[in-house]
C-alpha cells in the first residue's frame, strides 16, 4: 500500500480501513479471516469465552491507570489507535506510557507463538502509535495468560513487512467474492468457525472423490 491513502467514490479516505484484528486472522488462516471481516460471520467456543473473560479488564476504556507506588509506568486500557498511513485501526488492549515512551501490550489467553499471528497484531498496533505519537515506541509486548509471562515482540523490518503484506492480501480478499480455499489441517480442530467453514467437505470438492488423498492429508 502507498502512503497516500485511498479515497473512495464519496470522499471517505478512512472506508478502506482494516481492523488490527483482521491481521491476525489472516495469519492464522485466511479463510478465517474472511469468514470473520466478508461474510461477518463468528461463533464461539470454549477458548474464544475464555479469551472474552481474558479480556474483560482491558477491553474497557479507562482513564490513566497508576501502576505499584514508585512505578514511573502508567497504563491506558482499550485506546483507540489508527494509521492513515497503512489504512489500519483498533484497540489496544493497554498501552504502557513513560514520560518518553509508549508499549503496547495485546493479552492473549494462549500460549504464546513466536513469530505467530499474535506478533503482526502487537507490531502493527506499535506502527500506529508511532504514528499518533511523539514518544518513543521501542517495541511491542504479548501478554500470554496461559504462562503468565510478557514475551517482546520488536518492529523489525521483517516484521513490518509481514504486517504490511498481510493487510495487501486481506484487501483483496475484501475486494473480492470468494473465499479462500480451505486448506484442512490441526489448525482446524479448535476454531471456532469450523462447523461455518467446514474445511474437509470444502477442501474435498477440489479432488476427485474416487482418487486417494495425498499421503499425509488431514481427515478430520
Amino acid at each position: 500500500m502507498t502512503d497516500t491513502p485511498q479515497t473512495w467514490l464519496n470522499g471517505d479516505s478512512q472506508a478502506g480501513r482494516l481492523p488490527l484484528s483482521a491481521l491476525e486472522h489472516h495469519a492464522y488462516c485466511p479463510r478465517q479471516a474472511a469468514l470473520i471481516h466478508l461474510d461477518g460471520v463468528f461463533t464461539d467456543n470454549v477458548d474464544t469465552a475464555r479469551g472474552d473473560v481474558a479480556h474483560a479488564r482491558v477491553h474497557s476504556p479507562s482513564p490513566a491507570i497508576p501502576l505499584p507506588r514508585g512505578s514511573r509506568v502508567r497504563q491506558i486500557t482499550g485506546m483507540q489507535v489508527w494509521s492513515d498511513r497503512h489504512g489500519l485501526y483498533g484497540i489496544c488492549d493497554v498501552v504502557e506510557f513513560t514520560a518518553s515512551s509508549a508499549v503496547p501490550v495485546e493479552h492473549k489467553v494462549g500460549r504464546y507463538l513466536p513469530d505467530g499471528p499474535a506478533d503482526l497484531q502487537a507490531g502493527a498496533q506499535a506502527l500506529c502509535l508511532r504514528e499518533m505519537l511523539t514518544l518513543d515506541v521501542p517495541y511491542a509486548e504479548v501478554f500470554s495468560h496461559a504462562d503468565r509471562r510478557r514475551h517482546r515482540v520488536e518492529l523489525t523490518d521483517q516484521l513490518t513487512d509481514r504486517i504490511l503484506h498481510a493487510a495487501a492480501q486481506m484487501r483483496t480478499i475484501l475486494a473480492g467474492n470468494r473465499l479462500p480455499t480451505a486448506v484442512p489441517d490441526r489448525r482446524c480442530r479448535r476454531c471456532s468457525l469450523a462447523d461455518d467453514c467446514l474445511p474437509a467437505l470444502t477442501a474435498s470438492r477440489t479432488l476427485d472423490p474416487f482418487t486417494p488423498r495425498p499421503a499425509g492429508h488431514w481427515h478430520g
